[in-house]
């Protein structure tokens, strides 16, 4: 990956423009691979074990997500050992999203490394960016939780349903709400 390319500005967080060719190439194989995915039958476990292999970044073992699932790229998604992704999870992955082993995401999560520059003027031009997102082991992220841009969430933190999780999360806790805070220790 040459410094320069957008690939390289959009993994460094800088901005960088989605349109380029080999970015939407990128994205097409994600689709074709989530395509076949989610059309996968439920007993076709090895079939979808393989999907997956092909898609992502890292995969441990015992990984389970359950169709309908989509992404950007796949590739720079890192999920651990034993993890549980429920329907319909969005993972937004225009840089490193990192799943701890363990964690346990509900229906309707949205995952998203990317955002768009705040000026309005800068954003018309169309430039995007994303900064990394790190789950840590043995997470609960309740339904219909999103998670942004940049957020590191700690092992053992309980996210609740609903929350809007904008800022990082200390490990062993409660958080939930919209902005996300912190509610209880565990």
């Amino acid at each position: 990956m040459a410094n320069d390319s957008e690939l390289a500005r959009m993994l460094s967080g800088r901005l960088y423009h989605a349109s380029d060719p080999e970015l939407a190439a990128m994205r097409r194989r994600a689709r074709r691979l989530t395509h076949a995915y989610n059309h996968s039958g439920p007993d076709d476990r090895a079939e979808r074990t393989a999907w997956l292999g092909e898609l992502l970044g890292a995969l441990g073992n015992g990984v389970v997500i359950e169709p309908p699932f989509h992404c950007d790229y796949g590739i720079h998604i890192r999920i651990g050992a034993g993890v549980f992704v429920n329907f319909g999870c969005v993972v937004l992955d225009c840089n490193i999203v990192d799943i701890g082993p363990g964690t346990q995401i509900a229906p309707h999560v949205v995952i998203s490394a990317a955002t768009h520059p705040l000026d309005p003027d800068e954003r018309r031009k169309g430039p995007e960016m994303a900064h990394p997102v790190t789950i840590g082991g043995n997470v609960w992220i309740g339904a219909g939780a999103v998670i942004a841009a940049g957020v590191t969430i700690g092992d053992d933190a309980t996210i609740g349903a609903g929350s809007i999780v904008l800022a990082d999360i200390p490990p062993r806790v409660l958080a939930a709400g919209t902005p996300c805070r912190v509610v209880r220790p565990l």
